[in-house]
């Protein structure tokens, strides 16, 4: 396996990074969200999330304002039209979870990609940690794609696959969305069809963008053909060597690219409370 180490130097830098694997995800020290940032800050961390995929804050106890501020550095925000949000922000999705709520987010995924342009980013701020579990795992798509088999590899080059919001329309339905309702929100998000190798927009690497969550099919494939290699390729980004691993604590913040990472909230709190918000910076068309 081979995995190229982008050397991360906080030289120059106007903050620390402490890396957390060899390719992807790393913790900034020196820098307080409670203060606007500068612009050579901005800057530095757009390059650090370039560079680290995932950028992890410690320590961060901000408003909700000062969250969006943070942000809104990055670029405008999505509303997320089936998540519930905070009272007053429909930028922050409000994600709890107790033991009358389990986490479902326990899968492979990027965010949101049954978008037609979906996020560039999120940011994730834990307002209440378990006392143990809830981490999430982060794994790196240009190391995915860079150690596929090559034979995979060019069956894979130049192909589409479809993406749905499937999860979330069961769950409409069970809390009493109507058909007419249904067929408004197929009318505002249909599937769209994203590269299975995307290439990123600001580094130009290519890496794997299908998952497990809202990815349906190939385009173009026979059905078995599409379920065995989407299934090669889910199980591939699953290889820990691709992975960097989280735990949260209170006034924990993650901020993870969706163009080129894929994440899993681990559910192993179970009885225990999980509270947190996110905030997500709106993307482009994936090409």
């Amino acid at each position: 396996m081979n995995l190229n180490a982008i050397e991360t130097s906080t030289k120059g830098l106007s903050f620390g990074i402490t890396p957390y694997s060899v390719t992807i995800g790393g913790e900034v020290d020196g820098i307080d969200l409670r203060e606007p940032l500068s612009d050579e800050q901005v800057e530095d961390l757009r390059w650090a999330l370039l560079d680290r995929k995932v950028l992890f804050f410690r320590n961060q106890n901000i408003s909700t304002e000062q969250h969006l501020e943070f942000a809104r550095n990055f670029g405008d925000l999505e509303v997320h039209p089936f998540a519930p949000h905070k009272e007053g922000h429909p930028e922050v999705m409000a994600i709890t979870h107790d033991k009358n709520r389990p986490g479902a987010e326990n899968g492979w995924h990027s965010d949101v990609t049954w978008r037609l342009e979906p996020s560039l980013g999120s940011i994730l701020r834990c307002l209440e940690s378990p006392p143990i579990g809830g981490d999430t795992l982060f794994s790196d798509m240009y190391a995915a794609y860079e150690n596929l088999p090559e034979v995979v590899r060019e069956k894979v080059e130049g192909k589409f696959a479809v993406h749905d919001f499937e999860g979330f329309r069961v769950r409409l339905r069970a809390q009493g969305a109507s058909e007419e309702q249904m067929a408004e929100f197929d009318e505002a998000y249909p599937n769209p069809e994203h590269p299975v190798i995307r290439t990123h927009p600001e580094t130009g690497r290519k890496g794997i963008y299908v998952n497990s969550t809202f990815t349906t099919k190939i385009v173009d494939m026979k059905r078995n053909e599409s379920r065995a290699l989407l299934s090669f390729l889910y199980d591939h980004i699953a290889s820990p060597e691709f992975h960097c691993r989280f735990r949260w604590r209170n006034n924990s913040i993650a901020f993870w690219d969706n163009r080129c990472t894929h994440h899993f909230a681990i559910n192993d709190y179970h009885g225990k409370r999980r509270s947190m918000h996110r905030v997500t910076v709106c993307g482009d068309r994936p090409a």
